[in-house]
């Protein structure tokens, strides 16, 4: 079973970056489409992004395309999401998933998948 681990959260000023992080390990992390998620205070958890196993399809959520960038190095065992001109309303945990991919699905990833493997989130905070 794939365990996976978030880092990178903090603090920055509106229009700031972050680079959040996503490693994996317990096994090939090569199998596995691995989504991007965030929950703000009082709301519910929404999709951002995910990458499929195969590196090569991506996609975004429409609140964060042409800010966010979603990158992946099976090799490293990991995906990072590039967060640039961040808002306030970006604020939240940001939690990265897995989930095992069939080779026929090696090149899909969807925002609606039931992902089954989660990490424990890093605070994103926006505010000046």
């Amino acid at each position: 079973q794939l365990q996976v681990v978030e880092s990178g959260g903090g603090l920055v000023p509106p229009g700031g970056s972050l680079r959040l992080s996503c490693t994996g390990s317990g096994n090939t992390f090569d199998y596995y489409t691995i989504g991007w998620f965030r929950q703000a205070p009082g709301k519910e958890r929404e999709a951002v992004g995910c990458v499929s196993s195969s590196e090569q399809r991506r996609k975004l959520a429409d609140s964060v395309k042409g800010r966010f960038i979603i990158s992946r190095e099976n090799g490293a065992s990991t995906v990072w999401l590039q967060m640039n001109k961040l808002k306030p309303e970006d604020t939240g945990i940001y939690y990265c998933a897995a989930i095992f991919a069939p080779y026929h699905e090696r090149h899909l990833c969807s925002l609606d998948q039931s992902y089954a493997h989660w990490g424990q989130g890093t605070q994103v905070t926006v505010a000046s």
